[in-house]
């Protein structure tokens, strides 16, 4: 039962994972505490399946080293599975068994005692709200009860730690919020939960984050870190009439780097040492008669960060890509 006691439920250095010459996970680094939610965020591609795949023990990395729950990743992957939880985008559930029957079939590959089978297959049903549904085969469900059924059936065996794949792509959005809820439910009882993700407002409700961009972590933080430390530029939002045209109108002032339409304004990106820049934001849109109702600056939104984040990465490998070239 050493593998309780460990502050850090997941503890990674310089993992990599090569397929020949692709790098399709590039020396990360991490620690996950005990009981937190920690999201993964990023682009698809970026890496985050493959990461969570090696993590799982389901795949080998090519270098580094880690531990989850205590065992290590490169030797000890079967004492990993036992201890974890996990839960594919696929929802890996059998669509013509039902509800029970897929219950049932997941007691056995965790081998759930006999005398346990029948309370954790309850618990199961109740947490996910299927009781009317227990006899339906899966086929039939709608999405958010599949993921519902799917989380419970990587959760039978009481796993301390459970990483859940992109586990709300192709949900709707109130099936989503719903599944956030148990998620909390069960972080509250002191799960660990590691979860990717790609959607912006999901990243909110974790308690911290690691960004990853073609294959390299970028940032990590709680997301108010993220907003507060990792931004090197200002965000200045504007409302204003006809944003999409006025986004023009802002492309040449000096230390302003970006402009993008934000919900029904533009947020502007920038330099965050940029004398006077709001006064020329403000000047020109009504030189070219777009009446403003509002510019100030904001704290960024996660989206902005990451976006900002990227950009700096790219911006960074370009001349290298031009030198090579």
């Amino acid at each position: 039962m050493h593998a309780d006691r460990e502050p850090y439920a997941v503890v990674v250095r310089d993992l990599e994972k090569r397929f020949g010459s692709f790098v399709a996970v590039n020396r990360i680094s991490l620690q996950v505490s005990a009981g937190e939610i920690f999201g993964f965020l990023g682009p698809n591609g970026a890496g985050k399946s493959t990461t969570i795949r090696m993590l799982c023990g389901l795949l080998a990395p090519t270098a580094g080293t880690g531990t989850v729950a205590g065992f290590d990743i490169m030797r000890q992957a079967e004492r990993i599975k036992a201890r974890i939880g996990y839960m594919s985008q696929k929802f890996s559930l059998y669509e013509d068994l039902t509800v029970e029957e897929n219950i049932d079939f997941y007691s056995g590959i965790y081998r759930i005692p006999k005398g346990k089978k029948a309370e954790r297959k309850e618990w199961v049903i109740g947490m996910a709200g299927l009781a009317q549904h227990r006899t339906s085969r899966t086929a039939v469900l709608s999405g958010g009860w599949k993921q519902r059924l799917a989380l419970g059936c990587a959760i039978l065996h009481e796993p301390p730690i459970i990483f859940l794949d992109e586990p709300t792509s192709g949900v709707d959005p109130i099936s989503r919020r719903s599944f956030w809820d148990l998620i909390y439910t069960l972080a509250g009882r002191g799960v660990t939960v590691f979860v990717t993700t790609h959607y912006m407002e999901e990243a909110e409700y974790c308690d911290r984050l690691g960004l990853i961009y073609r294959g390299e972590l970028i940032a990590d933080g709680t997301p108010d870190e993220l907003k507060t430390r990792f931004m090197e530029d200002d965000i200045i939002e504007v409302l204003c009439e006809q944003p999409q045209e006025a986004m023009l109108a802002l492309g040449e002032i000096e230390g302003v780097k970006e402009t993008a339409l934000f919900g029904k304004g533009l947020h502007v990106v920038v330099e965050r040492r940029a004398e006077g820049v709001m006064t020329a934001i403000k000047n020109r849109l009504a030189e070219r008669k777009f009446p403003v109702s509002r510019a100030e600056r904001i704290v960024p939104s996660l989206e902005d960060v990451f976006v900002s984040l990227i950009e700096a990465r790219d911006r960074q490998e370009r001349p290298q890509a031009e030198v090579a070239g």
